[in-house]
């Protein structure tokens, strides 16, 4: 039966009073989603609310400890992700993880190469085939380039390719966006556009409720493991859903609370690294969250690395608090009172495996040691004064980093780094791909630091936040520093004007 075939009055997957815990911690308490054929469904809830659980219980990753999954009117249990790839799932990852070494062809097909005349495999029909899809879908890529290279949109086009060859009637897109263009954005849209009126099923997991309004037909909400609400997406507006999805009103977004500007802290003079950016020159003072804005590639990330000592700079100086602080030396730097909260928290700011404990007292493991010796008792009394601070919801802090929702992995990251009592926090993209409840407590946290004399270098692709949090904006182009905008001049029109013109920001 193909796509177009399938009843459009019949869900394609229902899932009724779905439970699934993992010893103490409840992950879903009673779930629902029904996807209709033809159609994309958003599921929205804060972190934690349960989506990539219920996620992964239909992908066969976790098997659910009560309720119903029905696919296709039958009634599945899958014990594996090949059981739930054979009965017709697919999902497609923020980040899909590919063969490197492997072409694109040899990914799409990767262990179930056709076979041809004597057992040889045929490369043939699986050119035709992969090129018959993508021709389909309007998609043009190299077959025979190496996976290693290729940008996220391009792997999310093999990993969709390769859904449809094993003709996936029901395509799991969780965050898909995230770390795309808007351009990029716009192509796998249409491709999502493309499934839908083939006949599929299409999952939409996001937080940008931007997005899941242009795109989706259907809204599911999620809220503490539980099903809250089901609607068309014309019939409910964005603040509707994000009342559902953290059970309050979320009036303040961004609680920006007055603060003393005083005496400067950081101090960055004719900063250049060739290639990357050159002549940075700028100032961070105590109570002052300072944002550098641009678009995506423009180096801002680079720029804090390099302040920060994890990449090296060519010429210039840092200084904090009139005190050098080292090039190319990240311990220096955190002597010197400098603390980095990394964009990519999972890479680069997070032991996985380690437990929230071990990962909140990580940089400040040698104050805590007596003889050498690290105890238990110091390292989770340390931990769970900043667990408390920042409401970090955990049933335990033996429970691995891993296992955390995004918001609540981000919060031990900033645990890690104020432990250390910075003069200064440099935070980069601070709720990326958390949610609206728990980027207003982030945000609060950070107007509460420079509240108390904290000085904040603050980097952000969000422009609301940008301009809700700043005191002042650095707008960042092609590596160097094309405009300053005070908090009370800056708007979205002229932010974007100076990140995409030379001349700086337009009168």
């Amino acid at each position: 039966m193909t796509p177009q075939h399938e009843q459009a009055d019949s869900p394609l997957l229902e899932m009724r009073g779905v439970a699934k815990s993992f010893g103490p911690v409840v992950a879903l308490a009673s779930a629902d989603l029904t996807v209709m054929p033809g159609s994309i469904h958003a599921v929205v809830g804060e972190n934690g609310a349960g989506k990539s659980t219920l996620i992964k219980i239909i992908a066969g990753v976790y098997r659910r400890d009560h309720g119903e999954v029905r696919l296709r009117g039958a009634e599945v249990d899958f014990r594996s992700t090949a059981e739930s790839k054979a009965a017709g799932v697919a999902v497609i990852y923020q980040e899909p993880t590919l063969f490197p070494d492997l072409s694109v062809l040899e990914n799409i097909f990767m262990g179930r190469q056709p076979v041809g005349r004597f057992g040889r495999i045929d490369r043939k029909a699986m050119r035709a085939e992969a090129t018959a899809i993508l021709d389909r879908l309007g998609l043009a890529i190299d077959l025979d380039r190496p996976a290693a290279g290729l940008s996220i949109a391009d792997q999310q086009i093999i990993e969709i390719t390769k859904a449809i060859s094993l003709d996936a009637r029901l395509l799991i897109m969780d965050e898909p966006t995230a770390a795309l263009s808007g351009v990029e954005v716009e192509h796998l849209f249409a491709i999502a556009r493309s499934l839908r009126d083939e006949g599929r099923g299409v999952v939409f997991i996001s937080h940008r409720f931007n997005e899941v309004f242009e795109i989706c037909d259907t809204i599911t909400v999620m809220r503490d493991g539980r099903y809250i609400s089901t609607d068309p997406t014309a019939a409910v507006t964005e603040d509707e859903i994000v009342r559902r999805m953290v059970g309050r009103e979320v009036t303040d977004l961004f609680p920006k609370l007055p603060a003393t500007v005083g005496d400067v802290l950081l101090t960055v003079e004719q900063l250049d690294s060739p290639g990357v950016f050159h002549d940075i020159s700028f100032q961070v003072r105590s109570g002052e969250i300072v944002a550098l804005a641009g678009l995506v590639g423009a180096g801002r990330s680079e720029i804090a690395r390099a302040i920060f000592g994890v990449d090296r700079y060519t010429a210039g100086r840092v200084t904090l608090a009139g005190v050098p602080v080292p090039p190319g030396d990240p311990a220096g730097a955190m002597a010197a009172g400098l603390a980095l909260v990394p964009e990519d928290r999972r890479k680069q700011g997070l032991l996985l495996q380690a437990t929230v404990a071990r990962n909140a007292t990580l940089a400040i493991r040698g104050s805590l040691s007596r003889g050498g010796l690290l105890r238990n008792s110091a390292e989770n009394d340390a931990a769970r004064r900043w667990a408390a601070t920042l409401r970090l919801k955990t049933s335990a802090l033996d429970a691995l980093a891993g296992t955390l929702s995004g918001g609540n992995q981000q919060k031990v990251v900033l645990g890690k780094w104020l432990a250390t009592e910075p003069k200064v926090l440099i935070i980069d993209e601070p709720t990326r791909g958390i949610d609206v409840g728990t980027k207003a407590e982030v945000h609060r946290l950070i107007s509460h630091l420079a509240g108390q004399g904290m000085g904040i270098l603050m980097i952000s692709s969000e422009l609301p936040e940008v301009l809700g949090m700043a005191d002042r904006l650095l707008v960042v182009r092609e590596g160097r520093i094309t405009a300053e905008i005070d908090r009370a001049d800056a708007t979205a029109e002229n932010v974007m004007y100076s990140a995409t013109h030379s001349e700086g920001v337009r009168a």
